[in-house]
């Protein structure tokens, strides 16, 4: 009970880490950044967005045709680039709170896929694999926009369009990147006896893992909009932080 409490304390006190959002330091740092700065800001959020590699490591999680990968990476990229594009050019936004609690449905989603369950425990064809990787595809780029749209990108059409764009690339580049490692650690994984015993226990862990980002976006959104009415106000966030402590020295 204290380990959750710990929990959502922190999630309270460093949301954006979490929810993988810019940090003053980043939006400062942007006043006067170039291109450069926007192609290394996108791809350094990418590899610290826990939701989106998530999601892609489901994706790819039964994948063994290197033609499958780029397939529905491919619409997944396609589908996130133009939302991420277009929600941002056009300064279409929402809470990002709620967007990304919709992005960790989509890795409840896969773990869930993965395991069959649709048809397990519901006896129901879910819809075609590729037609969700799109859609979440969207979903996953709407949430890159609600973080990109926090940073001074300018009024000028086209220096707007390439700030954008270099942020887009970046987010591709970290993609790539992240792509790369999830491969080399699966390809080797499924030649190894242990891959058939415990892919079952990493599709849970996906849903778990889903389920706790889930969690602490509703948190988040909760918190911040209604912060005298959530349970874990500031100051209760406080008093966690200081009983944790308190109970630290009395243990030694």
């Amino acid at each position: 009970m204290k380990l959750l409490l710990w929990l959502f304390a922190y999630a309270g006190s460093s949301g954006s880490v979490l929810a993988h959002g810019l940090s003053e330091a980043d939006k400062a740092a942007m006043l006067d950044g170039g291109y450069i700065k926007y192609i290394w800001l996108g791809a350094s959020h990418m590899l610290t967005g826990y939701d989106h590699l998530l999601f892609i490591f489901g994706v790819i999680f039964f994948l063994t045709s290197f033609k499958d990968i780029v397939r529905f990476i491919s619409v997944f990229t396609l589908a996130h680039c133009l939302t991420l594009i277009f929600a941002t050019f056009f300064k279409i936004t929402a809470n990002y709170y709620l967007i990304d609690a919709v992005i960790a449905i989509s890795v409840i989603y896969k773990g869930f896929e993965n395991l069959d369950g649709f048809r397990k425990f519901f006896d129901w064809q879910p819809p075609s694999l590729i037609k969700m990787v799109f859609i979440f595809g969207l979903i996953h780029g709407f949430g890159l926009s609600t973080r990109l749209q926090q940073l001074p990108l300018g009024d000028d059409f086209g220096s707007m369009l390439l700030r954008i764009l270099s942020f887009n690339v970046g987010v591709e580049v970290g993609q790539i990147a992240a792509l790369a490692v999830m491969m080399i650690i699966l390809s080797g994984w499924r030649k190894t006896s242990s891959f058939v015993k415990f892919s079952k226990a990493a599709n849970v862990f996906l849903i778990a893992g889903g389920i706790f980002l889930f969690a602490m976006q509703m948190h988040g959104f909760w918190h911040t909009s209604y912060p005298e009415d959530f349970p874990l106000n500031v100051d209760d966030h406080s008093h966690v932080h200081t009983d944790m402590k308190a109970e630290e020295v009395n243990s030694h």
